[in-house]
């Protein structure tokens, strides 16, 4: 029998904050990267990494933010808490890999297509093993079609991610940027759901190993939230972050310097109109 799926058992309110915590990570994520560019003294493995961290925890809340409001109507879901927690881990290792690769060898096409390519499937392997910690009464399938525009999307997202992350460095862009990364990974994770279908057993009362939602899925969501806020505090601190680039101390004042050789150079400057000294008679 054919289960009824239904991934909005919430309405918009998962959809939405799913949303949010994507663009939060991708946020953070983006300006940890350009803080490599701006301040080439800076630990550059460190904030790399902690643009890593915050890109990939932010895609792998909104996915299980929004598999909050996954429901199949004739049978429970379950979780698998290893598993679970092994797509928490693959998101933020494939997603610092791309960060890695474009912080130390740019944006290349070939370093980009290869940077994106690697993170886009990791961030599909990502979503597909959250998908395979469910346990309910029933077999999961999926439509070959969905889930290869679900990864062509997630390819796409990663590639204009880090190009983003690498070329644009003003503050109310990244911000921009973050809000069209988190509609991407969107995408891609509604679109890999649309896939789903599910073939529920006749057995009414089967019994299959996992936690509940609420019961798994609330207190892990916790660390990655905590760890995107205090990310968050450290961005915010940070006055090159929120800023943007400040003038190096050691380089010359070039408004002084145009103004003094402005003056030099005009008829009227204090040079030439030095008093001369007058003669005695």
């Amino acid at each position: 029998m054919d289960g009824t799926v239904d991934g909005f058992r919430y309405g918009a309110v998962t959809p939405v904050a799913a949303y949010l915590m994507a663009c939060l990570g991708g946020a953070l994520g983006l300006r940890c990267i350009v803080r490599t560019l701006l301040n080439t003294r800076s630990w550059k493995p460190g904030w790399l990494a902690l643009g890593a961290a915050s890109i990939g925890c932010g895609i792998w809340t909104m996915h299980f933010i929004a598999m909050i409001g996954f429901h199949v109507e004739e049978t429970r879901i379950r979780y698998d808490a290893a598993t679970t927690v092994l797509s928490l881990v693959v998101a933020v290792v494939v997603v610092g890999i791309g960060v890695f690769i474009v912080g130390y060898r740019g944006t290349g096409r070939t370093v980009l297509a290869v940077a994106g390519t690697v993170t886009g499937l990791g961030v599909a392997t990502m979503h597909y093993l959250g998908m395979a910690a469910m346990r309910l009464n029933g077999d999961v399938g999926y439509d070959p079609l969905g889930v290869a525009l679900s990864v062509l999307i997630a390819i796409a997202a990663a590639t204009a991610a880090l190009w983003s992350a690498v070329t644009i460095r003003n503050l109310l862009m990244s911000l921009g940027a973050s809000l069209v990364m988190g509609v991407a990974v969107s995408g891609m994770h509604y679109t890999g759901m649309a896939a789903v279908s599910v073939h529920v057993h006749d057995t009414a009362n089967g019994t299959w190993a996992g936690d509940s939602p609420m019961s798994l899925l609330l207190p892990m969501l916790l660390g990655p939230v905590v760890f995107l806020l205090l990310a968050g505090v450290v961005v915010m601190f940070d006055p090159l972050l929120v800023l943007g680039e400040r003038p190096s101390a050691s380089r010359p004042d070039t408004s002084a310097r145009g103004s003094v050789a402005n003056s030099a150079a005009s008829p009227g400057s204090s040079r030439h109109e030095t008093a001369r000294p007058t003669r005695r008679r």
